[in-house]
């Protein structure tokens, strides 16, 4: 049986070369932060159609502009999200920031002060309103008859069309082609947006076509592999329409839930198997911690390790 080799660490190694060193390891945390790099740098290849599930504050928390490079670059085919990072990406577009804040802090004192707390971010509510006021005045351009009658996807790609700042995630992707989708965007504040605007205007959308869409990317695709940041719908929805092809070849999870109450966030991979959601356990790869940490540093490793 092989045995746990002792990590060498030197001034002016890369990331890749510590990678390797936590790979010679094997074990514990390194050998499934290496065996991670590994997954990603396979998915990152060209022959891969890539999913990204996206749950949790990440564009709040600082990996906009990251999602938004994997896009620009080829890296992603098709990103699944909740509704909040979405409004956060056009929140960030339209000239907002979101604030570094503590969590050792009176929530009914930022609350007085129009701030809502994502832990230790801080958020102007003013921001809010600002987007529900740009929201509505780009609604009342799009034509009748898309708002009648639009996908989500499609939906997300005129706002993008409309959105100056390119460090957008909706932004570029519109200009790459790169279908967002987000089964649940009505539990967010811009899905909140889009619900208020249907009720005085014309504003119908059909995400039984999102779904069209995503199976379209994942059936098409020669092989398949899922990065899943967080758990919850975007986990879910990506996994259960890979079923339609047997599943998906490889996959990387990162989360911060346990698996022991049964719930999806905190389910290892291997469970997914079980539902023929992912083809085997030879490609798949679980982190258990903040992505805001773990998912840059994954990143930066397996694009620093690919051949040129």
């Amino acid at each position: 049986m092989p045995h746990v080799r002792q990590m060498r660490i030197r001034r002016g190694m890369r990331l890749a070369e510590i990678t390797r060193e936590m790979g010679k390891a094997g074990v514990l945390g390194a050998g499934r932060f290496a065996r991670a790099v590994a997954v990603t740098r396979m998915i990152f290849r060209g022959d891969y159609t890539c999913l990204l599930g996206l749950a949790g504050p990440m564009v709040a928390g600082g990996l906009r502009r990251l999602i938004r490079d994997l896009v620009y670059d080829g890296y992603l085919d098709a990103i699944v999200s909740t509704g909040a990072n979405i409004t956060h990406d056009v929140v960030e577009a339209l000239g907002y920031r979101h604030i570094i804040g503590s969590a050792a802090v009176r929530d009914a004192s930022l609350a007085k002060r129009g701030i809502g707390r994502i832990y230790d971010i801080n958020v102007d509510m003013r921001s809010f309103a600002g987007l529900e006021r740009w929201i509505r005045r780009l609604l009342d351009e799009v034509p009748t008859e898309l708002r009648r009658d639009a996908a989500g996807y499609e939906l997300l790609w005129e706002i993008g069309r409309h959105l100056k700042d390119e460090n957008s995630i909706l932004r570029t992707a519109y200009k790459k082609r790169v279908p967002v989708l987000c089964p649940g965007i009505q539990d967010s504040m811009l899905g909140m947006n889009l619900w208020t605007y249907s009720t005085l205007k014309t504003l119908k959308l059909d995400q039984l076509r999102d779904l069209t869409k995503l199976s379209e990317v994942i059936y098409g695709a020669r092989k398949v592999g899922a990065i899943i940041i967080g758990g919850g719908l975007p986990k879910h929805h990506l996994l259960v329409a890979s079923t339609l092809r047997g599943g998906v070849d490889a996959a990387l999870q990162i989360t911060m839930d346990r698996p022991e109450a049964g719930g999806l966030s905190g389910a290892p991979l291997e469970e997914a198997i079980s539902w023929r959601k992912i083809r085997g356990e030879k490609n798949i790869a679980t982190l258990i911690g903040d992505a805001t940490l773990l998912f840059p540093l994954v990143v930066a490793a397996a694009l620093e390790g690919q051949k040129t």
